[in-house]
């Protein structure tokens, strides 16, 4: 597979070095080159989910990667189960959250984790190895988050050789059970509760790897939805929706809903859809955070400082992963609002949809429900419709059922104690702790 650059098309590099560079340094995104469908997609859904999924990674990353690697790679990635569930005759969920950290990132992250521990130093780290301030070419993984992505990212990495981890959160914004996934685990993870928003937290991030200096001393890679190997990773379940719909819609088209925030998990299903996966429409289905759906609607596209909902996961006003679906759509916004469907839903339509849901039966998270709530509204006649369940609804105060024990991973973080530190919004401040990190290499 060719990568390039969402900011410049003449740049050409591999999978491989776009892994160990995180970004272009241009300002964009690394996105594949070009993805001609398969030609083969109804014998690749008969397949189970982990033979699918090593088929559609290995054509993406070979010769870069050997098949035994890639079958090694999904063993240990995707060692969890993904559950389909119909709702009603038409409406169906993919449920992407029964992995160790209970939430959808798992897939992408897990994945991302496989591959950077298969990948020698950069030619930087090369040159390095004997400086102090980088650890011996030690590996920093530094990650924003805005509830999920943080326990993914920290359970992935913990204690595995050669790698710190650097998670900063929103204080006061994630749920307390995401808080005690992210911040209690110690040994080679540091999390900071930033004293500001996602908006902060993802900024100070995109001002780290600005800085080469500090991107070099400190080693640093990127566990955020940027990271093209977690986009890569995200596809393989697009496939799974459309085999296990197939059934249930019985030759209607099929409409899948995608909770959206950053906007790298609906990138994922564009990139699966043009590999030939069997999905008429995505929806882009967000909170209050209106960005997207403002930009849909023919309004000039505006980031925007992000609003707390109950779906916190999803509370990004300047998404970082949309340049690529411009990208994708080759900056041609009629093309764009040709292929989607878009919508939102605030906290009381989020309350709204859970409650019908619960009284349909399913249990579901706000992510979800946003999900759900916009599909319904935009699903046609004749059409069946799947959303995606992208966390487990126990790690949320307003859909927990007190009367049920916690999930196993849930009950063991609500035990250990906060190990967070704090940080001020700033670049200074984060530059500073990253090189202490680094200095100190205990990892």
């Amino acid at each position: 597979m060719i990568v390039t650059s969402t900011r410049d098309a003449s740049l050409r590099v591999t999978f491989k070095e776009a892994a160990l560079r995180n970004a272009p340094g241009d300002g964009g995104l690394y996105l594949p080159a070009g993805l001609p469908p398969f030609a083969d997609v109804a014998e690749l859904l008969a397949l189970p989910f982990g033979a699918r999924s090593t088929e559609i990674l290995l054509r993406l990353l070979a010769p870069e990667f050997r098949r035994s690697e890639v079958e090694s790679m999904v063993a240990a990635a995707f060692d969890f189960e993904v559950a389909y569930r119909e709702i009603g005759p038409a409406l169906s969920v993919l449920e992407l959250f029964h992995g160790p950290s209970l939430s959808f990132k798992d897939f992408g992250v897990r994945f991302l984790a496989q591959v950077l521990a298969r990948l020698g130093p950069s030619a930087d780290d090369a040159d390095d190895a004997d400086d102090a301030d980088n650890g011996g070419g030690r590996r920093t993984v530094l990650t924003a988050t805005s509830g999920d992505t943080g326990a993914a990212v920290v359970n992935a990495f913990h204690r595995l050789a050669g790698f710190a981890v650097v998670v900063l959160y929103p204080q006061g914004r994630i749920s307390p059970l995401q808080e005690r996934q992210i911040a209690t685990l110690g040994d080679n993870v540091q999390a900071f509760a930033v004293a500001g928003s996602f908006d902060d937290c993802q900024r100070l991030v995109k001002s780290a790897f600005a800085d080469p200096e500090l991107a070099r001393r400190a080693g640093l890679v990127s566990a955020n939805s940027i990271h093209l190997a977690r986009l890569l990773a995200q596809i393989t379940y697009y496939f799974e929706a459309a085999a296990r719909a197939a059934a249930a819609a019985d030759g209607r088209p099929l409409v899948v809903a995608v909770p959206s925030g950053n906007f790298g998990n609906l990138c994922a299903g564009l990139l699966a859809q043009r590999l030939g996966a069997p999905i008429a429409t995505l929806v882009a289905a967000t909170n209050a955070n209106r960005t997207v759906p403002d930009f849909l609607d023919g309004q000039p596209f505006s980031p925007r400082a992000s609003v707390a909902t109950l779906a916190n996961a999803m509370d990004v006003g300047a998404p970082n992963n949309w340049q690529r679906i411009e990208r994708l759509f080759a900056d041609d916004a009629a093309a764009m609002r040709a292929s989607l469907r878009w919508g939102s839903a605030d906290d009381r339509a989020t309350r709204a949809a859970l409650a019908r849901l619960a009284a349909e039966g399913y249990r579901c998270d706000p992510h979800g429900a946003v999900a759900c709530d916009v599909l319904r509204r935009k699903l046609q006649a004749g059409e069946h419709g799947l959303f995606l369940a992208t966390a487990h609804p126990a790690k949320f105060e307003a859909t927990r059922d007190p009367a049920e024990p916690l999930p196993a991973a849930l009950a063991a973080a609500a035990k250990r104690p906060l190990l967070a530190r704090p940080l001020a919004p700033e670049t200074a401040a984060l530059r500073a702790a990253l090189l202490d990190i680094a200095h100190r290499a205990r990892f």
